[in-house]
């Protein structure tokens, strides 16, 4: 569910919902997502749980779901702003990565986000070719 989460609060999801709906977002939108289905046995299964674990389980009510995916308890948690910006930012990277997106076309998804702060677009911007360099696993 992690990873589900992860992918759907991705930048790529935003971009594939925003370029179909029309007026209303109904169920028929979600359905026909372009979501992986990824499991354990996945390269990218681990970081992306592992960071979005991270993002959520900030507060004692998360230790079982904490301890299910791997961390201690809720003190692993990100509650940093800037730390918590660095693992969504890796996490959109991962996940660009995850759709075989060139850095051109999840450099153009980025643009199509008027509201969200350049720092924010950028730092995925990073994340994205650090992922491709292999400094974010």
């Amino acid at each position: 569910m992690l990873s589900l989460l992860a992918m759907l609060n991705s930048f790529v999801i935003d971009y594939c919902l925003r370029s179909s709906v029309s007026a209303n977002l109904t169920m028929f939108f979600i359905y026909q997502l372009p979501v992986p289905r990824l499991t354990a046995k996945d390269k990218a299964f681990g970081p992306i749980v592992e960071r979005a674990a991270r993002l959520i389980c900030t507060a004692p009510e998360f230790d079982d779901l904490a301890r299910e995916v791997g961390l201690k308890s809720h003190k692993q948690g990100a509650t940093d702003p800037a730390e918590r910006a660095r693992l969504r930012a890796e996490l959109d990277g991962l996940i660009a990565h995850l759709y075989g997106l060139t850095e051109e076309e999840f450099a153009y998804i980025l643009t199509t986000f008027p509201l969200v702060p350049d720092p924010v677009k950028v730092a995925a911007h990073n994340a994205y070719r650090d992922v491709e360099r292999g400094l974010v696993k």
